[in-house]
């Protein structure tokens, strides 16, 4: 295209410069308006909480400064229709293009699909790129062309793909447009409220928003940290993590770079000799590849924000306790690691990924709350809250995917202290009711003797809750529950079976009998540019043409158009009131690599939260090469096994 050209670029979960395939395209195409549209309507159910609210705020005026410097500033538009508010740009200034960068989620890929559509129609051009992916969801399948449902089968397949190295440098320059754009200001957004801003200025002494922020702690985590990542990634004291996974969320870092800046230390420490480095590097390339296969589940099978990818733990008798849901949040479950976790992230919006896992095992294993509870809940507290990971982590634990948690696995948080937190660190900080019990004691204390108890200042009942329920009959109640579940699943087969000639396939039994869809693409939009790059939706037609002849399932059944299905993800008006009424709680001071400023505060800090919550309670709930030249497959493989129960939990993999 000419210098003629006028292009909008949108703006979402991208906000950085650097290796923008969005942002490079738009630059060499012609004037550039930039644009971010802010629409709290159509986030539904997953409007953002209020930490990752702060992030955003400040990741946009960073991202706003650094497109300024270029000539062109970021446009704010507060709406209540995306595709309304892009028209309305396209009419101001003239455009005939729309750039933008591709996202995964269900609600995302429903609103895409709809924008992109109409504007179509309207005789826009429309392109879409990678820039949150090392590989799209589309460019990886099994033989039958199909999508994998384990990871382990996805990463080694993505491991000998082709991949795209070059990394895209910053636009020289940017010229905006001629016409007039109403913008609001920052403030206007109205990402902040009044009383919000008191708690969110300590998040400011933690963190850093911004892509020129995510820049330094990259490298300080790859120069400092990412040579003792394998040996201290366990520890849930001290800097054992990257931190990098909020600027991953927002699209501060690119992914490539994280990847290929991780590669060249690996490179550097094989020429040395170095094992431990090299170790190290393998398991930060497996988080990376955690994250890439979160999206690739989201894409392939867009219902499991709500339902389990196994048909099996619909039958699954959950309880909607709300007390204990209440006990959970507020860290006043009795056992010391599990109230620890929940108290810094009510605190902080933020968890140790070893934390996560544990927190939500706990609320899945032994409180047997529906897990979508449990994913809303973070999705409403976590700085770095990301829905895809968010879906991917809270399913693996409550064994609904084929390579998950098994559903009858039940962790003691006694014995998970006694070994991540050997010294009580963690549980003294967090839970200052239990901070002069002796080590021997401090993971369980109603073992302890009366004397010691007294002697520490524990009153179990009063000042420390005794357990919200014992470890025997919590493995009891779990095994009858699983008990009735595949006895409620049985009947339900029964009963389709006798009332229909069609034989009813499974989708749980065996990860053979799970219907897969055909990752076979075409464009259904044709666009006035054709290109590579256009994101792509499956086509229904290969699903349901597909090379297998079996019946499909009736879970199968509710997924008869993709468009349809994605579509109800924004439309849902029976969204269960218990889901939509749960909203952000998390009142903070911020995360920090080193706390211990605020260790005195704590307490009561921690009071002060509680009383709040109690007034406003929920109601419920350059080179193209295959990676595995890249990246030493077979020696990965062989020291990470194929275990089915590595223990994982993808919102935290960077952190």
């Amino acid at each position: 295209m000419g210098s003629s050209s006028k292009t909008i670029i949108w703006f979402r979960r991208d906000l950085r410069i650097e290796d923008n395939p969005a942002l490079a395209a738009a630059a060499r195409d012609g004037s550039v308006l930039p644009v971010y549209i802010w629409c709290p309507g159509e986030e539904k159910q997953f409007y953002p909480g209020r930490v990752s609210r702060w992030w955003l705020k400040q990741s946009l005026a960073h991202l706003d400064q650094s497109l300024r410097s270029l000539g062109a500033s970021l446009v704010l538009i507060k709406a209540e229709s995306t595709f309304a508010a892009l028209l309305q740009c396209i009419d101001a200034v003239g455009a005939t293009k729309v750039v933008y960068n591709n996202l995964y989620d269900p609600i995302s890929l429903a609103r895409d699909h709809d924008v992109k559509q109409k504007l179509v129609e309207c005789g826009i051009s429309v392109q879409s790129f990678n820039g949150d992916l090392l590989y799209e969801p589309w460019e990886v399948h099994d033989e039958k062309g199909q999508a994998f449902t384990t990871f382990n089968e996805y990463w080694d397949k993505c491991l000998h793909e082709p991949f795209e190295s070059a990394l895209l440098l910053p636009p020289w320059r940017l010229v905006p447009p001629a016409g007039i754009i109403e913008s609001c200001s920052i403030e206007e957004l109205g990402l902040e409220d009044e009383s919000e801003k008191s708690s969110n200025a300590l998040l400011g002494r933690g963190w850093s928003p911004g892509w020129m922020s995510a820049d330094k702690a990259l490298n300080e985590f790859v120069d400092r940290h990412l040579l003792n990542y394998y040996i201290n990634r366990q520890k849930v004291e001290g800097t054992s993590t990257s931190l990098l996974s909020p600027h991953l969320h927002f699209g501060e870092l690119s992914v490539r770079k994280v990847f290929q800046c991780a590669r060249l230390k690996q490179i550097c420490w094989a020429k040395e000799g170095n094992s431990d480095g090299e170790e190290s590097v393998r398991h930060f390339h497996r988080a990376i590849g955690l994250r890439e296969y979160s999206r690739y589940l989201c894409f392939n099978f867009p219902f499991t924000h709500e339902r389990s990818l196994l048909g099996s733990l619909r039958y699954f008798p959950w309880r909607a306790d709300q007390e204990n849901f209440k006990a959970w949040r507020q860290g006043r479950t009795g056992y010391p690691l599990v109230d620890a976790g929940m108290r810094e992230l009510w605190a902080t919006g933020w968890l140790h990924n070893r934390i996560r896992v544990i927190v939500s095992s706990f609320f899945v294993k032994f409180l047997l709350l529906p897990w979508t509870w449990g994913m809303k809940y973070f999705w409403d507290t976590l700085l770095d809250a990301d829905l895809e990971n968010d879906i991917l982590g809270w399913q693996y634990i409550s064994g609904s995917l084929p390579d998950g948690h098994e559903l009858n696995r039940l962790d003691s948080p006694e014995v998970q202290g006694c070994k991540y937190d050997p010294e009580g660190e963690y549980v003294r900080r967090w839970v200052p009711e239990l901070a002069r019990i002796p080590t021997e004691w401090i993971h369980h204390p109603w073992d302890a003797p009366r004397t010691v108890l007294r002697a520490a200042g524990v009153d179990l009942g009063l000042n420390y809750p005794m357990p919200i329920i014992k470890i025997d009959f919590a493995r009891e109640r779990l095994s009858d529950a699983i008990s009735m579940m595949w006895e409620s699943k049985a009947a339900a087969r029964t009963t389709m079976s006798n009332g229909t000639n069609e034989v009813v396939v499974d989708n749980s039994d065996a990860i053979e009998n799970l219907e897969i869809p055909r990752i076979m693409l075409k464009e259904r939009i044709s666009c006035s540019t054709n290109s590579s790059h256009d994101q792509r939706v499956p086509s229904i037609q290969n699903l349901k043409n597909g090379p297998s002849e079996r019946k499909r399932s009736k879970c199968w059944e509710a997924e008869e158009s993709l468009h349809d299905n994605l579509q109800s993800v924004i439309n849902q008006s029976d969204m269960s009131r218990t889901i939509e009424d749960l909203c952000s709680t998390a009142e903070s001071s911020a995360k920090k690599r080193s706390t211990s400023e605020n260790q005195s505060s704590v307490s009561h800090f921690y009071s002060t939260l509680l009383k709040r919550e109690s007034l406003d309670e929920h109601e419920l709930p350059a080179s193209s090469r295959p990676l595995h030249e890249q990246f030493d497959l077979e020696e990965a493989s062989s020291k990470e096994g194929k275990s089915r129960n590595c223990d994982f939990w993808v919102p935290s993999v960077y952190q």
